[in-house]
């Protein structure tokens, strides 16, 4: 993460480049590994020339609710899909978007286009039999709370309930909180927040809505908490001891536990 803003600092100070800094936030990966003992199904829709890969990962039991998920700023759908294998086996039907340059997605990344994408994701979903009758979630991680949660917003009265996992209040606020002050003012100048969860959140109603957050992430639980201050709904956090979005991974059983309250 720190690298990633010296990286985008440097963008700033050096070139004076004002188009499309938010491209600098994301990490694409290529590399593709086999998605194993899973039941899936893939997805692919085009927009703007570009190619956009998702799957549908059903279980093997009776569809307990669909959880739309949004992923972070590296990897892809193929190593994000492990983290829900608790999930899948309890029964929850599982989305994924790769953002453009992602895994088998075409193009270049930016707020602005992946949040496009995932209307248009969105959209293609709850019109298909198999989501528009099952309660559905949304889960961003990472970066990914930033779209996850203006999607909550926009689809607010279509879900159930919504996940923020590693959660930054915006992007402008993790840009500052993981540079050091003397370039604070030209962050504050040049890193834009499109859209960002700390405002979203507010206009969500009527839903459940789940915080995983550590104290020790690398994103200041302090930005989790603005999102949660904002919000008003019925909503927890789960406040775990490890590394950023480790919980599926290090808890899996507590972390179904948290999902099913979703639900009931």
């Amino acid at each position: 993460m720190k690298k990633l803003f010296f990286t985008l600092i440097m963008f700033l100070i050096v070139g004076g480049v004002y188009a499309q800094m938010d491209s600098k936030f994301y990490h694409p990966d290529k590399e593709i590994i086999p998605i194993d003992s899973i039941n899936y199904e893939d997805l692919f829709f085009y927009v703007d020339g570009d190619t956009i890969h998702s799957v549908i990962v059903h279980p093997t039991k009776p569809v307990k609710a669909t959880i739309i998920y949004f992923h972070g700023n590296g990897g892809n759908i193929s190593k994000w899909v492990k983290l829900f294998k608790p999930l899948i086996k309890e029964g929850y039907q599982v989305c994924m978007m790769d953002y453009r340059g992602y895994g088998k997605s075409i193009g270049l990344p930016t707020h602005i286009n992946i949040a496009h994408d995932a209307t248009i994701f969105m959209d293609s979903l709850i019109t298909r039999d198999d989501v528009k009758n099952t309660k559905i979630i949304i889960y961003g991680a990472s970066i990914g709370t930033q779209v996850a949660t203006l999607m909550a917003k926009d689809y607010n009265y279509k879900i159930v309930g919504l996940i923020l996992d590693g959660t930054m209040s915006s992007f402008t606020d993790i840009a500052l909180a993981t540079s050091p002050k003397e370039y604070q003012e030209e962050i504050r100048k040049y890193v834009v927040s499109p859209y960002s969860a700390k405002e979203n959140a507010k206009q969500i109603k009527d839903i459940k809505v789940l915080f995983i957050h550590s104290d020790t992430d690398i994103i200041p639980i302090s930005q989790a908490k603005e999102v949660y201050d904002n919000i008003s709904c019925s909503k927890t956090f789960w406040n775990y001891e490890g590394k950023h979005i480790e919980a599926p991974y290090l808890y899996p059983d507590t972390f179904v536990k948290h999902v099913n309250w979703l639900i009931e």
